[in-house]
């Protein structure tokens, strides 16, 4: 896998430590940003590209047309995790994305009270095409009397559609490894689903003024918010996520690591806990948290400074947020 650093933690330890072990290799691109960079991160064995969309926390965005065009080029598929814009402000398969994931625990639920997984696969990339490369795809499966996905449920096949990717995971991997989502937490997932498209816009309209409060203040030495007409990537917030880059963002507080757990210390409203996507607001200090089991080295790659505070923008009245904000700040001081 060629993989953009800027991660969230649990993803970059999975790739970085977890796989590994199961002979799968994750190569990090120097640059994100650097279309070459992916380019010369590129090996024979390569099989995928992945990045997140919209990063948490640095709010960063992968330019996936580009990526996409240089992960087709090299024969390979290009994964993107959405979670964090959701459908609702980037469709990657329109630019170009092959297989779109979800933590749909966080803002598809919109309660954090499930816990569930998706999987959407555009459809799009022919395994058939590459068959040295994609073998599983293209040689029998004992499992299912000898079917080879690839040609019986790929391009052109009876189905109408290329269900190969899709039907491979449930076929094998959901049926053998057990990845298989509860269906009560179907039905939570469900009930979030109904309100999504009101609950981002608040979210969002929440999360932009919060932005610019963060920017004016006296204590805060950077906003990392893509929607900011100040952010290196507000050009790419612009194309792909016109609504705005999210709820999730980050700062970096005066005063480093100390200043950064004393703010956490003093919220009231926002609830202190290392998911996202809730419509409540919640807040952490990254560093000694979510990214705690990466060296300050692998940290920094992934974003993250000793004084980095990372805030999931609820829906609650803007007035309260900020208020609670402030509070945190003076005792922060």
């Amino acid at each position: 896998i060629v993989s953009s650093p800027s991660l969230y933690g649990g993803t970059y330890n999975l790739f970085h430590y977890t796989l590994p072990k199961f002979g799968i290799e994750v190569t990090f691109v120097d640059n994100p940003d650097d279309p070459e960079s992916w380019r010369k991160a590129v090996k024979p064995n390569t099989k995928a590209f992945f990045g997140e969309t919209i990063a948490n926390p640095k709010n960063d965005l992968l330019d996936i047309e580009t990526i996409a065009k240089i992960a087709h080029e090299n024969e390979v598929p290009l994964i993107v995790d959405n979670t964090v814009a959701t459908p609702y402000l980037i469709r990657p398969i329109e630019w170009g994305a092959d297989v779109v994931v979800h933590s749909a625990t966080k803002f598809l639920s919109g309660h954090g009270n499930a816990v569930v997984g998706a999987i959407v696969d555009s459809g799009k990339f022919d395994y058939a095409k590459y068959p040295n490369k994609f073998k599983n795809f293209n040689q029998p499966d004992p499992s299912y009397n000898g079917l080879v996905y690839a040609q019986a449920l790929g391009v052109g096949s009876p189905f109408g559609a290329n269900l190969s990717y899709i039907f491979k995971i449930r076929l094998t991997l959901l049926r053998d490894i057990g990845a298989a989502v509860s269906p009560f937490n179907a039905w939570l997932l469900a009930q979030g689903l109904e309100t999504l498209s009101l609950r981002i816009e608040r979210h969002v309209e929440n999360a932009k003024a919060v932005a610019a409060f963060l920017e004016k203040h006296p204590q805060v030495t950077g906003v990392n918010y893509a929607s900011l007409t100040s952010s290196k990537w507000n050009k790419l917030a612009t194309k792909y996520a016109p609504k705005g880059s999210g709820s999730v963002l980050s700062f970096e507080i005066k005063g480093g690591i100390e200043a950064g757990k004393k703010f956490i210390e003093a919220l009231n409203l926002h609830s202190h806990v290392a998911n996202i996507g809730d419509v409540r607001s919640l807040a952490i200090h990254p560093a000694s948290t979510t990214h705690s089991q990466l060296s300050p080295a692998e940290q920094l790659t992934a974003g993250v400074t000793p004084g980095l505070v990372r805030l999931s923008v609820g829906i609650e009245n803007i007035a309260d947020i900020k208020a609670d904000l402030e509070t945190a700040f003076a005792a922060a001081k």
